[in-house]
This record gives structure tokens, C-alpha cells and sequence, in this order.
């Protein structure tokens, strides 16, 4: 493709390795695959004992955002400097604001900062002169900053971009429904098989479906916060505090009253009873229970829906997601998004193709 990447540096949450000459030099295969070696035995950059070669530094804690921020201020107007933030943490949000009043783009496989609060998000987006619609599905692109939302609605696939196109092409959309989970459509489509609800979850979990604490995927929060991104892209002033989420258990098996292990060994088995019953009337009246998230204008909400099993989202199987897009053109008939779940290489696959998508830019 006669593209070079030059990484100048790399973070975690407590240090950051750049390289010592940010105009010229980067950090190379070497240092690269030592920081994968460190980050993949779970210790820090700045408490490896690991050398990362003598082209670059470590800096800890506070001097880390400081730096990144810096280096924008160097380079942010006059290269194609790209800021990647593959956190699941809010709190780089302040430094994305400062990157982006110094004109870089901005790459997110982070959710979390397209779902603060509405001032924030705004903020955010202040800078931007124009929308840019790239040939590939799979990107949304401004002049100033470069926000990546598919990775973070539904893994790889191409969401905002094909709701974008819907709507700048005049054709109002009036409902987006959506199972965003990979791990609760697979949850939903094994307990339809008739196998207890707290077998489902156990399972998912061995697999490596969940996360740790498999509440945190039962709690909705996490399409919750992937609801909110497709509400504010339709216009929706909101803030996570207004939707609606349905939680998969009661507040009284919450991270405050039960261990994870309670939970996993005896809070599951009593929700199953409740889940076989909710299975049981969706199917006397011809459709499945689905996890789904529903915008539709003022209106977003979380939680189970009956829905048809001869539709796209009731003929869903396994950690697949789907999103149906109605508009006036697809009033009967929704366009329909369907493809693999979250994952590592898809994820990954997804933040370099729109590194790559952004060199236009600095033509």
C-alpha cells in the first residue's frame, strides 16, 4: 500500500514507552514485541524489568497523559498524528479533548468516552470542521478528529457508517433495534434450547465469553452504553443516566451484597426458574426472547423483547450481532447488520483498518 505507521509511543494505565526522538525516530519490532511480552504476563511498562531497546523511554503515572498530550501539540497539525485508545477506561477523555484542540485524530476501540455525559461528548466533538464518509463501510471521519464507532457498537461491523449513509442520503430513520452482546445473544439462544439459564451463563464464562464477573455482562450496561452512542448519533440529547436498562438479576445479587463466586455457585441457579417462565410464554406466542437494545425517538431502552422467530434478530444463534435499521425506505423490510461478535483480531483488524482509512487526510 506504500503506507509506513511510525509509533512514536505506547500506554497503559500507569507509564507510557516513547520513542526519544518523536520527529525521526519509533519504536520498532523489537521494542514492540517486548511491550507485548510484558503487557501479556500482566505487569506494568514501568515495572518490567524488560528492555525495550535504547531508542525510547519509559514515563511514569502522572508524566504519561502530559506526554501524550505534548507530543500532540508537536506534531498534531503538521503530521498525520493519530492517537489510538483501546482502554475501556473514561478517563481519557481529557486528554482526547486536548489532542484533538491540537488537531490530531483520534482512533477508538473505547466505548466510554462517546458515553459520558452530554457536555463531554459534545466537547469532544467541538472541533470538527467537517464529516468525511470513507468508501469503506466501516469508518466516520472528520477533518479534525477521527472517531471510530464501529468497533465499539458492534465489534467489526459497519454500523455508524450504514446509518450514516442512510441518513445522509435524506431517509429519516425511526428505529434502530439491536442485539450488541455477543455474550447475552449467545446466552438467549441457549437457554431457547431449553437449558437452564445458570448452566448458559457458567458455560459462556468457561469459554471465555463473560467478563470475570459475568454481571457485568448480565447487567446491560455495556448495550446500554452502545444504545447511547446510536441514540446521540440519531440526534437524541441523552445521557446514560436516561435510559432504560434491564438488569438479568436483582440489586440484591449485586457486586455490593455477593461475591462473584456466591453469585456463580448459588445466585445464578434461583434465576432459573423466572427465565425458563419468560421462555416458555415468548414461545405460546410464536416468538423468542432476545437481549436487545430499542431507539426510537425520544424512546432508548435495554432489556429481553419477544421477538418473531422468523425474524433476523429471532433467527440469531451463537454471539453473533445484529442490528435492524428502519427508515422511510426500510419501513417493512429493515436493512440488516449481521456478523461475528467482539474479539481480539477483530477488534484490532478494525482499529487498523481505520488508521490506515485515515491517510487520506494528509495527502
Amino acid at each position: 500500500m506504500g503506507l509506513h505507521l511510525r509509533v512514536l509511543g505506547v500506554c497503559d494505565s500507569r507509564s507510557i514507552l516513547v520513542a526519544n526522538d518523536i520527529f525521526t525516530a519509533e519504536l520498532g519490532d523489537s521494542s514492540l514485541h517486548a511491550v507485548c511480552r510484558v503487557k501479556s504476563s500482566g505487569v506494568s511498562l514501568s515495572a518490567s524489568s524488560d528492555g525495550f531497546g535504547g531508542d525510547c523511554q519509559v514515563l511514569s503515572d502522572s508524566e504519561a497523559p502530559r506526554k501524550v498530550v505534548d507530543i500532540a501539540g508537536l506534531l498534531g497539525r503538521s503530521t498525520g498524528l493519530v492517537v489510538v485508545d483501546c482502554s475501556a477506561s473514561p478517563e481519557t477523555v481529557e486528554v482526547l479533548k486536548d489532542v484533538i484542540d491540537h488537531g490530531c485524530c483520534i482512533v477508538l476501540a473505547n466505548k466510554k468516552p462517546l458515553t459520558t455525559e452530554m457536555k463531554d461528548y459534545e466537547k469532544l466533538l467541538s472541533n470538527i470542521r467537517r464529516i468525511r464518509y470513507e468508501s469503506t463501510p466501516t469508518s466516520l471521519c472528520w477533518e479534525t478528529g477521527y472517531i471510530d464507532d464501529i468497533v465499539q457498537v458492534g465489534a467489526g461491523l459497519p454500523v455508524i457508517s450504514s446509518i450514516n449513509r442512510v441518513l445522509t442520503s435524506g431517509d429519516p430513520i425511526s428505529r434502530i433495534v439491536g442485539s450488541l452482546s455477543g455474550t447475552l445473544g449467545y446466552v438467549m439462544s441457549e437457554v431457547e434450547d431449553g437449558k437452564p439459564f445458570s448452566q448458559v451463563v457458567r458455560a459462556a464464562k468457561c469459554l471465555g465469553y463473560t467478563e470475570p464477573d459475568p454481571r457485568d455482562d448480565l447487567s446491560g450496561m455495556d448495550v446500554a452504553r452502545k444504545a447511547l452512542i446510536l441514540a446521540r448519533l440519531l440526534g437524541s440529547q441523552l445521557d446514560l443516566s436516561d435510559i432504560k436498562v434491564e438488569s438479568l438479576y436483582p440489586d440484591e445479587m449485586g457486586s455490593t451484597a455477593m461475591s462473584t463466586e456466591d453469585f456463580l455457585q448459588d445466585g445464578l441457579a434461583s434465576l432459573d426458574v423466572g427465565m425458563a417462565e419468560r421462555i416458555k410464554v415468548a414461545a405460546s406466542n410464536g416468538c423468542v426472547l432476545r437481549y436487545v437494545c430499542v431507539v426510537e425517538g425520544p424512546r432508548c431502552q435495554v432489556g429481553l423483547q419477544e421477538l418473531p422467530k422468523d425474524s433476523p434478530l429471532g433467527r440469531l444463534r451463537g454471539s453473533d450481532n445484529v442490528v435492524e435499521i428502519y427508515s422511510r425506505c426500510y419501513k417493512d423490510s429493515p436493512l440488516v447488520i449481521q456478523g461475528a461478535g467482539a474479539g481480539n483480531d477483530t477488534t484490532a483488524a478494525g482499529v487498523l483498518a481505520d488508521m490506515v482509512d485515515i491517510q487520506d487526510l494528509f495527502k
